[in-house]
């Protein structure tokens, strides 16, 4: 089984990575003491290469960053790739989901509406001039009050369209399925598998 390192100490990430790739075995940078570094792109892509190239650099092995947010259509794509530092650099969850509803105090749900972004790098080494990069987007609504113990980030906030209930509310398996996430990850493992064919 392939190992590759996981450009993220975020054990909700993780998590997920392992069980939507479950042909590779995934450690996150953590287990080798890696801090994520500064994250000076002005997009997710920008990031995501940031993260994956200071990983793979000092892993030496093949790496996968995600660089993922909530953009919110009444704020004009905030918060954006300052999702997880919304609230202020040190903000829990329970901030950034605060700050939002604060934000968005008021609005009808008609014009709540926001999306779940993803973009996945992945390197075969830090050099990798060919990274592969996928993006997947989920959308739905900003809920008025959070719902729901699972998942993280804004999850409890995030209304699932066709589902009534959050992303918090999901089951894994189905969050799994359906997330901005799951999109993104079926898309690279669809490039991984094109370039192998290619070989």
């Amino acid at each position: 089984m392939q190992r590759l390192v996981l450009a993220s100490g975020n054990p909700g990430k993780l998590r997920e990575f392992q069980q939507l790739l479950a042909g590779y075995e995934v450690k996150s940078q953590g287990e080798f003491d890696l801090d994520s570094p500064e994250e000076t792109g002005l997009t997710f892509v920008e990031n995501a290469l940031l993260k994956a190239r200071h990983a793979s650099a000092k892993t030496d092995l093949p790496a996968l960053a995600d660089d993922s947010g909530i953009a919110v259509d009444a704020l004009g794509g905030r918060p954006g790739i300052y999702s997880a530092r919304y609230a202020g650099p040190e903000a829990t969850d329970a901030d950034n989901n605060a700050k939002l509803l604060k934000e968005l105090e008021g609005l009808p749900e008609a014009e709540r509406g926001a999306a779940y972004h993803c973009v996945l790098v992945w390197l075969r080494h830090a050099e990798d001039p060919t990274p592969l990069i996928a993006q997947g987007e989920w959308r739905g609504h900003i809920r008025t009050e959070p719902a729901g113990e699972g998942g993280f980030g804004y999850d409890p906030l995030f209304q699932v369209p066709g589902h009534r209930c959050s992303a918090a509310q999901l089951s894994k398996s189905e969050k799994a399925r359906i997330s901005h996430r799951a999109i993104a990850t079926r898309a690279l493992l669809e490039a991984l598998q094109a370039r192998q064919l290619e070989k």
